[in-house]
């Protein structure tokens, strides 16, 4: 199939504008009139930079055109989620509150995609304060699924996946605290990389819990993810949680060849409450790797159980210290369920919090000892079919449960943990993508982006894009 302009990946235009057969000015203007005629279906975007993207692409043009080349961003349009500060520009965090919020500095990965010289076509939607995995927001829409407009795009970074899954931007920044990167990624068919925790600086980006916050691209190809992590990461004085290592150069090391890897498969909480249609594409996922020359291992990790309790107690614990300033005089401007959100960060006690990090150290420890044995563990980044919009409860094999807490039980572990976790499309479901994650020993990130890639050579989800929001 050969695919329009529109449709190519990070790594296919990089090398068409390297060749200068195309400009920075042909794609933006692509971008920019796709947003104009799809994101009233979509509503991917809170605000677009139209005037100043376009400058930017002219700017990029004439440097390209000079041989003055700056790398594999140079004259790619993206788009940055609405939490992650802008110079002089709003930032909202798609709330009501910091509605008319101008930041006088960017945020340092914005600093470094403009060195990378990306070019910046506008900020996403996202759910409220980035507390949810929705992207319903009462402020300024609820974003849809460019697969299924009744479905959610996930969240919080859902503008952030729709406006990549529909071709508005060739990739994309989401903020990622118990999966808000992968869940978006895996509901809306696109590859997500929340990092180690530390690789890529926080610094300007509007915290939610700021011992799990992470930010990190979304993308449509394995590839794409790592030019944009190679862009973003490396130390930063800033953010003083930044490790001291050097950017990454992920994206030159990457080939897919995954012969004598290890897959860990934790079956007691990964795969314990799966959908059966789910399940069986993750499964016939792991089965192509094995015929690729990955060896397949199961694995236990009896403290996982208590992931999702330590997790929930630190994320809300930490959430709610955030927005005590604010909760006292603009509660009543909170979307409800945000609101509801935050005031539960106030029932839990300073001996839960401490329990919790002391359970996150026990985890931590079962999941290193396993590291030993394992490269990565693999699992469904949703246990559930993509939820519909205001879906409370999900069903899972006849059983409802609750929608938000499925959509955080798998990718919790890796925030809860720091460690590197990818989502990327590994089937489809009643048309809607399925999601597989992997994860990896903190600073693997080449196994894991391998092991993505090897799996991304498979095709699994074949030609297969979004036409809901064609019509």
């Amino acid at each position: 199939m050969s695919l329009e302009l529109h449709q190519l990946s990070i790594s296919q235009v990089s090398k068409l504008l390297k060749k200068k057969q195309i400009s920075p000015i042909e794609l933006t203007k692509i971008c920019l009139d796709r947003i104009e005629k799809y994101n009233s279906k979509l509503n991917a975007f809170i605000a677009v930079y139209a005037e100043e993207a376009m400058q930017q692409a002219k700017i990029a043009t004439r440097q390209i055109a000079r041989n003055e080349y700056k790398g594999k961003l140079h004259g790619v349009p993206i788009a940055i989620k609405d939490n992650i500060y802008f110079k002089n520009k709003v930032t909202t965090m798609g709330s009501k509150i910091h509605g008319n919020f101008v930041s006088d500095f960017d945020a340092t990965a914005v600093v470094k995609l403009r060195e990378s010289g990306a070019i910046f076509l506008g900020k996403t939607n996202m759910h409220e304060y980035a507390l949810g995995a929705t992207t319903d927001n009462p402020h300024f829409g609820t974003c849809r699924n460019p697969w299924h407009l009744g479905k959610i795009p996930g969240g919080s970074s859902g503008g952030s996946a729709a406006a990549v899954s529909a071709f508005l931007a060739y990739g994309a920044l989401g903020t990622d605290t118990s999966g808000s990167i992968r869940v978006p990624a895996a509901a809306c068919g696109l590859v997500g990389l929340k990092a180690t925790y530390g690789r890529v600086s926080k610094y300007g980006c509007f915290p939610e819990a700021w011992t799990l916050d992470h930010i990190g691209p979304i993308t449509r190809t394995v590839k794409d993810s790592a030019i944009i992590f190679d862009a973003i990461s490396g130390r930063d004085r800033n953010d003083p949680t930044c490790l001291d290592l050097a950017g990454t150069k992920l994206s030159k090391k990457i080939d897919g060849k995954i012969t004598n890897l290890t897959i860990g498969i934790e079956e007691d909480f990964l795969f314990k409450f799966t959908d059966t249609e789910v399940e069986k594409q993750v499964r016939a996922s792991i089965a192509k790797l094995k015929k690729l020359g990955a060896k397949i291992k199961p694995v236990k990790i009896p403290s996982l159980k208590d992931a999702f309790w330590a997790l929930t107690i630190i994320d809300t614990s930490e959430t709610t210290t955030v927005h005590q300033p604010l909760m006292k005089n603009h509660a009543n401007s909170y979307g409800a369920d945000v609101r509801f959100l935050i005031e539960c960060g106030y029932l839990p006690s300073a001996v839960d919090y401490l329990q919790a990090l002391q359970l996150r150290r026990i985890i931590q420890k079962e999941v290193t000892e396993v590291f030993q044995s394992v490269d990565v563990l693999i699992a469904p980044t949703l246990p559930s079919k993509t939820p519909s919009q205001g879906e409370l409860t999900s069903i899972i094999n006849g059983k409802s449960v609750d929608t938000i807490e499925t959509c955080m039980h798998n990718v919790g572990p890796g925030n809860l943990l720091g460690l590197p976790s990818i989502s990327m499309p590994c089937g489809l479901v009643d048309g809607i993508p399925v999601g597989i994650e992997i994860i990896g020993a903190p600073l693997q990130e080449l196994k894991v982006l391998n092991i993505a890639m090897g799996l991304e050579s498979t095709a699994p989800i074949g030609n297969a894009i979004p036409t809901a929001y064609l019509n």
